[in-house]
């Protein structure tokens, strides 16, 4: 039995936005694989609901006129995993995805729920900060774009203020073209398992393959919300590609993270899988990019 004390169906997104403003104690669902599970531990016993499962507006992937990806929110990890878009331009985010619980939790968990949630461990969040994914939210006031970095604000707290939803996720295009990427999760079992730590690197060789022109390498439970190793992002670049640089990536990570103790993992081990994932993410994706750790 679930404690709710009313459920309202969303008809649009203005709509929405609408039984927000008029109950702003109420909770957005949508797949409710968080929600009901919050509910039935007492968490949210007692709340409103705004339910925005039933806007199809808001799912599916899609290229504009500028052909940045647009995520509709409500997308489905399965959907998003098996999408054509998706698997052409940045594979890694279905393969992330993937990775997200079970089969009955990917058919009916959306991407905007799993970012709105604020975690750290999301396996979809790393990943989109090494997209410099923007997030678009609906409000009373219109639309508003935040890039991903500054849509956390802090563990289990976004960037949502009274009467707005996300809407769509949107990777742009001079985030993708010509960026392949890896992801790596740890945990203690294949499914159903929260991230002890994951990691996500991106990267644009030149065209020779010889040079790392661009690298974009982001963590979840490295700290508080996901994070971007940003000086070992600037101090790599240009580099060759090659062993010593694979090297270094891993020693200049630990400066850029900060985990903690919990029943799940000691700092100092995650320590160590910050760094040894960087390396080894930073390699499958040079790999796929076309190019070849020498030396």
């Amino acid at each position: 039995m679930y404690d709710i004390k009313a459920l309202y169906e969303a008809k649009s997104t203005a709509n929405a936005v609408e039984l927000l403003l008029q109950h702003p104690e109420a909770v957005i669902i949508a797949g409710g694989s968080d929600v009901l599970i919050k509910i039935r531990d007492g968490k949210l016993a007692g709340k409103e609901l705004v339910s925005i499962y039933g806007l199809d507006e808001l799912r599916g992937v899609e290229l504009d006129g500028e052909e940045n990806i647009r995520i509709g929110s409500l997308t489905s990890f399965s959907h998003i995993h098996k999408d054509p878009l998706i698997k052409k331009h940045i594979a890694v985010l279905g393969e992330a995805v993937n990775m997200v619980g079970g089969p009955q939790i990917r058919a009916i968990g959306t991407i905007g729920g799993n970012t709105c949630n604020g975690v750290t461990s999301a396996d979809s969040a790393s990943t989109l900060f090494a997209w410099d994914a923007i997030i678009e939210i609906t409000g009373p006031d219109g639309i508003r774009c935040v890039p991903i970095e500054e849509f956390y604000l802090g563990p289990g707290k976004v960037d949502l203020r009274p009467g707005e939803i996300q809407t769509h996720i949107i990777i742009p295009k001079a985030s993708w073209s010509g960026y392949k990427g890896s992801y790596i999760k740890y945990g203690m079992r294949n499914a159903m398992e929260i991230a002890t730590t994951g990691c996500s690197v991106n990267v644009k060789l030149t065209r020779d393959k010889q040079t790392l022109k661009d690298v974009r390498i982001a963590y979840g439970v490295a700290g508080p919300i996901p994070l971007r190793a940003k000086s070992t992002e600037e101090k790599v670049r240009g580099r060759a590609v090659n062993r010593e640089t694979a090297d270094l990536i891993g020693e200049l990570v630990l400066g850029d993270v900060n985990p903690r103790d919990s029943w799940r993992a000691a700092k100092d081990f995650r320590l160590h899988l910050c760094q040894t994932m960087a390396v080894r993410a930073f390699e499958e994706a040079v790999a796929r990019a076309g190019g070849e750790i020498s030396g």
